[in-house]
């Protein structure tokens, strides 16, 4: 992995959590914390989504399938927390 794609990825990761932040009423956490929620939405993600048996290709889809993991994400946190 070069120096471009790591850039690529952890700004995909910013904003997808920064998106599932949003989307899970104002859990955002800091620029780090949403980097770091991106990165386990997109492996939440990935599996999920090939699972299902969807492929997503091009960057749209990267940021569309690491939100949608980062929300089921912190979804399941929340339920961790309550328990």
């Amino acid at each position: 992995m070069n120096i471009i794609n790591l850039i690529i990825f952890l700004a995909v990761g910013a904003l997808a959590g920064w998106l599932a932040g949003n989307i899970m009423k104002g859990r955002g956490f800091g620029l780090i914390g949403d980097i770091i929620v991106g990165i386990f939405g997109a492996i939440v993600g990935v599996f999920v989504f090939g699972l299902l048996g969807i492929t997503t290709g091009g960057l749209l889809g990267a940021i569309i399938m690491a939100t949608i993991g980062a929300v089921l994400f912190l979804y399941l946190l929340s339920m961790i927390k309550k328990a």
